[in-house]
């Protein structure tokens, strides 16, 4: 055997070369230069993304169009189509058709049909279909005004401040009318002082309406009127004994009923009610009743089709959102128009003529996100299903005007858009059009953010995120980890469109790696999927999110959890971040909470029912975060805006209070002035950044 004998100084030596050789590069992170990188995201990217929208301009009476793409260096070039023959032609502008222009009646982007998802306009005209007469109100009541010898005849007389009557649907033959009567709910006020004015020296006080859970509402009911008699017609409230609201009021053509939808407080009742014109007699059309809820807010929707005695109904009832035909007489589903396990995420068109529905769905094509927008459409029967976009991505789509072909482009958070030309009447693919030009991005060192997929807390039901790296990123070193959260249960929250410049990219820049998350309990996916939030808006999907991070950092190896993530999010993510904090205070160990709603029965009163229920029940304070506030571990920063009107600033300041009296360590940052989002405002922006550069990297902030 042959021996070696070194000195200590060569053991040293020999030791550091080997530590060098197999330990990863460690940067410096949270110096100025990161802090520049962070600050300029959006100066960086933009400009940087070309052919990467379609406008198009159809030529009126053909099947042809054209569109003009921006290039590099301020150069343009015009694209002609023909549809018909599936051709694509850059031309000159002098190539252009005589007379180009847009069509009467072109369609943008149908996720901008807005009208299309509001209730449909009821007849609320004072005046009589026939004209005969004029209703108005006098005295809390509803009077009626004969338009040829003026007279005047009192129709109600129970009307009063407080509980008066107000809009008026008349029936189309003129011989009924319906009167909506009123009664006033609370009248809480929040009152804020705004310390520092821009017009002023001396503080000044704001003042203004904020009902909160459990406070009284405001109780709309119908009431039938028969002109020729001038007497109203009695109707029982017992199926509609506790209004939230009175919608889509409706009369059928012959005038024999009044249809409206009866949304229930707590809403876990919704019904479609139905007035006998002659009797009163109220019978239910439709009858929701729910043992979680009814998502009112994204998922009521109605449509009478009076020319066959139906209306197209939207429920949750199979386990997942989906239309349904009704029958208005005897309240029967004739047919499911759509069904599976898939979801319709709105309704863009209803075609009474060709008897078919179009509709935006999320989950319908297998194997994709299942929050990808497609579109289809489907024949009223509930036969013929038609997808018309096919492409792995989330799409909008534009419509010729004839509805015969649409623009469709599609984009993924890795995937920069694509735009096609596809027919309506099967959704094949007439030609392709334009695939982003992202060159200048990546000159720029734009990352690209990655999916992924784990396991939630029933190991079997799929989490899908996203993961942001800076752009130094370096695949040796260690990076701490900061979840961007926002759980509220209104909708899905990862990014799903192709974005330069996505809102977690100037955090990550600082030298972390930024996650963002979809846990149980948000919107568009299953029922069940959603009523994990139901009376448990304290869950915040933490199980499922938790689980995906473990996955996720046990597949990327720079991904450091081990000492702790950070989170941060403002108003329900505000809340979820506490509430992160106070219930796995050993996984999440940093945090920053932007004005957050942070006791629900604090918050606006609409928001907070609809998933936390109605009567205000103990699962409120069990939930609260003023409840919580004493498991506190971490290091925390509060931030509020003085003046902010969407969520009572006290929620913030009673949480700080219950933290002082439980003796815990914690920052607040008061921004005088500000409104709702005080962390987005630059300063605020700026002191978050800071928080978690100091309490996650162990570093004074903009270091050199």
């Amino acid at each position: 055997m042959i021996r070696i004998r070194c000195t200590r100084r060569q053991a040293f030596l020999a030791a550091l070369f080997t530590l060098v050789l197999f330990t990863p590069f460690v940067r410096a992170q949270g110096t100025r230069a990161d802090y520049e990188r962070a600050n300029t995201v959006r100066q960086r990217t933009a400009n940087q993304v070309f052919r990467a929208r379609v406008e198009p301009h159809w030529v009126e009476g053909g099947d042809r169009f054209w569109y003009r793409n921006d290039l590099p260096g301020g150069k343009k070039e015009f694209v002609l189509v023909d549809a018909a023959k599936g051709t694509r032609t850059v031309v000159t502008e002098d190539q252009l058709p005589k007379g180009a222009k847009p069509a009467a009646g072109e369609t943008g982007p149908a996720e901008e049909f807005v009208a299309l998802r509001q209730p449909p306009p009821a007849r609320r005209g004072t005046d009589s279909p026939d004209g005969t007469w004029e209703a108005f109100l006098k005295d809390d009541n509803v009077w009626l005004r004969d338009r040829k010898t003026k007279e005047e005849t009192q129709l109600s007389i129970d009307g009063e401040p407080g509980d008066e009557y107000g809009r008026v649907v008349w029936a189309p033959d003129s011989k009924k009318l319906i009167a909506i009567r009123t009664r006033a709910g609370g009248d809480r006020r929040v009152t804020l002082v705004e310390s520092a004015p821009r017009d002023q020296l001396q503080p000044k006080m704001v003042t203004y309406e904020y009902l909160k859970p459990g406070d009284p509402i405001p109780r709309p009911k119908p009431h039938l009127f028969d002109i020729e008699t001038k007497k109203e017609v009695p109707v029982s409230d017992a199926l509609f004994p506790n209004p939230w609201e009175v919608s889509h009021e409706h009369w059928t053509p012959d005038s024999k009923r009044f249809l409206f939808v009866y949304n229930q407080r707590g809403h876990q009742v919704v019904r479609v009610v139905a007035i006998d014109a002659a009797t009163g007699k109220t019978t239910a059309v439709v009858n929701e009743e729910c043992q979680t809820f009814f998502d009112y807010t994204n998922k009521l929707f109605v449509h009478y089709l009076d020319a066959t005695g139906e209306l197209l109904w939207m429920s949750e009832r199979s386990g997942w959102n989906h239309l349904y035909r009704v029958d208005v007489a005897t309240g029967a589903v004739k047919t499911p128009v759509t069904k599976g396990g898939w979801v319709v995420r709105g309704v863009d068109r209803v075609d009474e003529t060709a008897g078919e529905v179009w509709v935006r769905a999320v989950g319908v094509h297998p194997g994709q996100d299942p929050y990808h927008v497609h579109f289809a459409r489907v024949k009223l029967d509930g036969t013929g299903l038609t997808l018309l976009t096919a492409g792995d991505g989330t799409h909008s789509v534009q419509y010729s005007p004839d509805r015969r072909y649409l623009v469709d482009t599609f984009s993924r958070a890795d995937l920069p858009p694509v735009t096609e030309l596809r027919r309506a009447a099967d959704g094949k693919k007439v030609c392709a059009l334009e695939t982003a030009d992202v060159a200048g991005l990546k000159k720029v060192g734009w990352p690209t953010p990655e999916r992924f997929v784990a396991r939630g807390r029933d190991g079997t039901t799929d989490i899908h995120g996203l993961i942001f790296r800076p752009s130094t990123f370096d695949p040796r070193q260690k990076y701490r980890v900061i979840e961007h959260i926002y759980a509220g249960p209104h909708d899905h929250h990862v990014w799903k469109r192709f974005s330069p410049a996505p809102y977690e990219q100037p955090m990550a820049e600082l030298g972390f790696v930024v996650v963002k998350i979809d846990g149980m309990g948000t919107n568009w996916r299953s029922k069940a999927f959603h009523d994990v939030c139901w009376k448990n808006l304290g869950d915040g999907g933490f199980p499922d999110r938790i689980a995906w991070l473990k996955a996720a950092a046990a597949e990327h190896s720079e991904m450091d959890i081990a000492k702790g993530v950070g989170i941060f999010g403002g108003s329900a993510g505000g809340q979820s971040t506490v509430r992160g904090m106070t219930e796995y205070p050993d996984f999440y160990t940093v945090g920053v909470a932007d004005c957050g709603c942070h006791d629900n029965r604090m918050d606006k009163i609409w928001w907070n029912e609809q998933w936390m229920g109605w009567p205000v029940g103990p699962h409120y304070a069990a939930q609260s975060n003023v409840t919580n506030a004493h498991k506190l571990k971490g290091r925390l920063l509060l931030v509020v805006g003085e003046v902010d009107r969407n969520v009572d600033p006290a929620s913030t300041m009673q949480v700080a209070n219950a933290l002082v009296k439980a003796d815990k360590d914690f920052d607040l940052l008061i921004v005088p002035g500000a409104g709702h989002g005080a962390a987005e405002r630059p300063y605020g922006n700026r002191r978050r950044m800071d928080f978690f550069v100091r309490h996650l990297l162990g570093v004074e902030p903009r270091a050199e």
